[in-house]
């Protein structure tokens, strides 16, 4: 197959030196010659070449003028600019380069001379051109290898989610549930400017990733104890306590084989500190206020708000309202007080998730 010719636009003012140069690289290249910048640009309308030979010194619009303009388009700004002159001097040189142009040649030119500047300046042009291809490629292999370990990541944290909730079958749908509550929570403390700085450095979509394994430890609970379809004694109680150190346990067990799951590191917050309380009265460690992490605090509300609106062996669910009033009366002793005032501000859309959830 024969190759494409390269094309090669000459603009000068001189018909001397537009037929030498013509002559000159006919025999390798398609050469068209135009005698001014303006029959440039009317040119490149029709034709995209390989490379401008741009004398410097024209009337009405100068070789300067006429590289700002092509590199201020997005059509023309790729196309590589030799600019031909008869200034010698260093001055010139350095603006035209400043300018985006790839060589200076100073005329009178040695036809050879410019024959073997031009061959060596599409040669890196195409080298480049094939650069830019194979790191488009390679980039584009490494965003699908990581959208597939990312769905791999989803699959295995949905499944070991999956496992609580089959033991624990009295909260089936609980995972999914607080999910949707955490996102609508997540996006109104957004829109408020809550905990701003602290949010900021949050990346959103892992945070709700992990919010999946934030009961993970009950899988260390025994089914006798969670499945009891009545009122646990103190002791089970303090058993089921027990399921956030568990939970944070089997975190670290999973970190000490990665160091890559950015997620892991939400999860064991989430799972550790969820049923801390604003006044200290909470569990594993008796943490208050701010001692509590903010995703602790967050997904404390969301919890207790799931618990409340479903049904257990030993409780009616609540209505939404009845779950509102509840979280509402709580503000400051179980629950960070800004936050509730940011789920009483869209309890409406908790209700939605909720309903679209049942």
């Amino acid at each position: 197959m024969e190759e494409k010719r390269k094309q090669i636009i000459i603009v000068d003012d001189d018909i001397t030196n537009l037929v030498v140069a013509k002559n000159n690289l006919s025999d390798k290249y398609d050469v068209f010659t135009v005698p001014s910048g303006e029959k440039l640009f009317t040119l490149l309308e029709k034709v995209t070449p390989d490379l401008i030979l741009l004398d410097v010194n024209m009337p009405i619009m100068n070789g300067y003028e006429v590289i700002k303009l092509l590199k201020e388009s997005e059509q023309t700004a790729h196309i590589p600019v030799i600019f031909l002159t008869a200034k010698s001097d260093g001055k010139s040189e350095l603006e035209g380069l400043s300018l985006g142009a790839i060589d200076y040649i100073t005329k009178p030119f040695s036809p050879p001379l410019l024959f073997k500047r031009i061959e060596v300046h599409l040669l890196v042009e195409e080298q480049k051109q094939e650069l830019h291809s194979l790191n488009t490629d390679l980039l584009e292999r490494v965003v699908t290898k990581t959208r597939s370990v990312m769905e791999l990541q989803n699959a295995l944290l949905h499944t070991m989610a999956e496992l609580v909730e089959y033991r624990d079958d009295i909260t089936g749908g609980h995972i999914a549930r607080t999910q949707g509550f955490l996102t609508v929570l997540l996006n109104a403390m957004q829109e408020k400017g809550l905990y701003k700085e602290e949010t900021s450095t949050w990346d959103k979509n892992l945070v709700l990733q992990s919010a999946q394994l934030h009961d993970v430890g009950k899988i260390a609970i025994r089914d006798v104890i969670l499945l009891k379809p009545g009122k646990l004694t103190t002791e089970e109680f303090e058993q089921v306590k027990a399921h956030t150190v568990f939970g944070e346990k089997i975190i670290d067990k999973i970190q000490e084989g990665t160091s890559e799951w950015e997620f892991l590191g939400y999860a064991k917050i989430f799972v550790a500190t969820h049923h801390e309380k604003w006044d200290g009265r909470g569990y594993p460690k008796g943490l208050k206020g701010e001692e509590i992490p903010l995703l602790g605090r967050v997904m404390a509300i969301v919890d207790v708000y799931d618990a409340l609106i479903s049904e257990r062996p030993y409780k009616k669910a609540f209505t939404h309202e009845e779950a509102v009033n509840t979280i509402k009366e709580s503000s400051g002793t179980h629950f960070d007080p800004a936050l509730v005032d940011i789920f009483v501000e869209y309890e409406k859309e908790f209700e939605k998730v909720g309903a679209a959830n049942e």
